[in-house]
């Protein structure tokens, strides 16, 4: 049994007429939401990390032993790209022969 077109064309027009009155009503987009509620979530867990390392003076060797060594050697390499991207190495200058 299969629809006529004009039922199935009229069908999709009530969803994206519906679709957007969603997007209308909503200011932020579901994805929004869910980035910015684990970007929150990731800003309190940081939080409370430097609060139990500020307060059992922890180093980061005690940190990274306490994952499993594959963790923790991954945890290592992300920091050391971290901080190869932060400041990007600058190189010498040319030596020329400069003229008088």
């Amino acid at each position: 049994m299969t629809l006529p077109k004009d039922a199935f064309r009229r069908f999709q027009e009530e969803l994206a007429a519906l679709d957007k009155e969603i997007e209308q009503r909503s200011p932020k987009s579901r994805k929004e939401t869910a980035k910015q509620a684990a970007l929150s979530a990731m800003e309190k867990a940081k939080e409370e990390f430097l609060a139990l390392k500020a307060r059992h003076n922890l180093t980061l060797a005690d940190v990274v032993s306490f994952f499993p060594e594959e963790e923790g050697i991954a945890y290592l390499q992300s920091l050391i790209v971290q901080q190869a991207q932060a400041k990007p190495r600058r190189g010498r200058k040319p030596k020329g022969s400069e003229m008088p």
